[in-house]
């Protein structure tokens, strides 16, 4: 799936996420990442930028745009199709594996309850 390891990481995975929506600059990236996160994905300026050229290498972002801003340069980053359907596949992934959990949970519930009530 992910660059040859079958799974992204959690920074791959938010990063990924969060260009859904459209293209975002390398800042927009970081609040995104951060927000999608609940605050548990919080990347250093350099490790966001290590992200991005990774999953650049494997054609899941790709620069959109390029500019000039208070002369400094941004870039713009969009998700590939194959970004896309990479970021689909493992938010099934982590789906599945969350339901095995919680489903077993409301199975342990039910039968807790069937016992006092036998």
């Amino acid at each position: 799936m992910s660059m040859g390891q079958g799974r992204l990481q959690a920074p791959s995975y938010f990063v990924l996420a969060s260009l859904l929506d459209g293209p975002r600059h390398g800042y927009a990236i970081l609040g995104q990442v951060e927000a999608l996160s609940e605050g548990t994905v919080r990347l250093a300026t350099g490790t966001l930028y290590a992200v991005l050229d990774r999953l650049r290498g494997a054609e899941l972002v790709e620069v959109v745009s390029e500019e000039i801003v208070n002369g400094r340069g941004r870039r713009s980053y969009a998700l590939t199709p194959a970004g896309r359907e990479v970021l689909q596949a493992e938010a099934a992934r982590l789906a599945s594996a969350a339901s095995m959990v919680t489903d077993s949970a409301k199975r342990s519930a039910v039968q807790s309850s069937a016992v006092r009530f036998a």
